[in-house]
């Protein structure tokens, strides 16, 4: 009997010891605010917006040490529309969804995740949402260039390989098959530097769009460096698919302010190579002009306001609401004032 109580409590221990190396995380954000848009003759409209700060998402990330620094895990992520209650129409998991294993070498992750190029556009002043955010030409309608790439932010199907901790040298390579499906076959890769300051990378990816059509191709690069009063954030990025092409560049700022922070933006849309009333002809550029201030109420919760503007050339048509009304008409202005709170938990 003692012999069967030892070796039962030897159980209970191993598998306590074990369960205390593994881990399972919920976590996500809230974010709601109250909106006021114009887009030239769409008109002027009041909104209920979720994510104007930072997307509202919930999710479960997990980790298991495997031992001789070896590391499993897992990310799934959905995105939550807090103004009406419903999740990505498309598909549940849409925002992230992927296992890893991870080590000494690196990490191999696979699933559904952010492309390279994606990854470079982060690190935006506005976090690329809302009405003041560069996300407007770097993810909004029209993005892809009329082509069938589906992978502008993320990709399906992916095998990718992030460098280990190299004294501030990062990497990214990741592939992604097309199984069948047009602009979903994917290659591309980042590498950059963050160290102190300074925070610079390079990006490039490669969508093949069928055979009788040339690849839609995305490369960018970003310089981010932190000063004493401010954070400045710069990004240039192009897009290619022959003859369309566009070159977006972006400057902006993060100055702390009270218990918040200051946040002021432009990009510069320059597109070329379309036939005149496309919108990716010479004559169809585009600017954006934002500023906003976060109020920190805590380490989790924040007010903030956030006005953006975005002038159209031309046949342009890019809007605050990232797609466009079906009303407004091409070289009209479009405009966005919000007020919202978000909670992260």
């Amino acid at each position: 009997m003692n012999k069967s109580l030892f070796t039962l409590a030897a159980l209970s221990a191993f598998a306590a010891g074990a369960y205390a190396q593994s881990s399972v995380t919920l976590f996500g954000i809230a974010d709601a605010a109250v909106r006021q848009v114009k887009n030239g003759s769409a008109g002027s409209q009041k909104q209920l917006a979720s994510g104007s700060n930072a997307t509202s998402r919930w999710g479960l990330r997990g980790v298991e040490d495997l031992g001789g620094g070896m590391k499993a895990g897992f990310h799934l992520e959905s995105q939550i529309n807090f103004d009406n209650g419903t999740a990505d129409a498309n598909k549940f998991w849409g925002r992230r969804a992927t296992v890893s294993l991870m080590g000494n070498f690196g990490e191999v992750r696979m699933g559904r995740d952010y492309t390279p190029t994606a990854y470079n556009t982060f690190a935006d002043e506005f976090g690329i949402v809302g009405v003041g955010s560069r996300g407007i030409f770097s993810y909004g309608a029209g993005s892809n260039l009329g082509s069938p790439a589906t992978t502008v932010l993320r990709a399906d199907n992916t095998v990718g390989y992030f460098l280990p901790n190299m004294g501030g040298l990062y990497g990214h390579l990741q592939m992604a098959a097309g199984e069948g499906v047009n602009g979903n076959k994917y290659v591309g890769g980042r590498l950059g530097y963050e160290a102190g300051p300074i925070n610079i990378g390079f990006a490039y990816g490669k969508t093949e769009t069928g055979a009788t059509t040339p690849d839609f191709k995305n490369y960018n690069i970003q310089f981010n460096y932190k000063f004493g009063f401010a954070t400045l954030h710069t990004l240039y990025d192009v897009k290619e698919w022959s003859p369309r092409k566009t070159k977006d560049l972006s400057i902006g700022a993060t100055v702390p302010v009270g218990p918040g922070a200051l946040k002021v933006g432009y990009t510069r849309a320059d597109r070329s190579g379309g036939t005149a009333g496309s919108g990716f002809s010479d004559a169809d550029d585009s600017t954006r002009l934002g500023i906003g201030y976060v109020y920190d109420l805590s380490k989790r919760t924040a007010m903030y306001t956030t006005y953006g503007q975005v002038s159209n050339k031309g046949a342009a048509r890019s809007s605050v609401l990232y797609t466009p009304p079906a009303g407004m008409l091409g070289g009209e202005k479009s405009s966005g004032l919000e007020f919202g709170v978000r909670h992260t938990f």
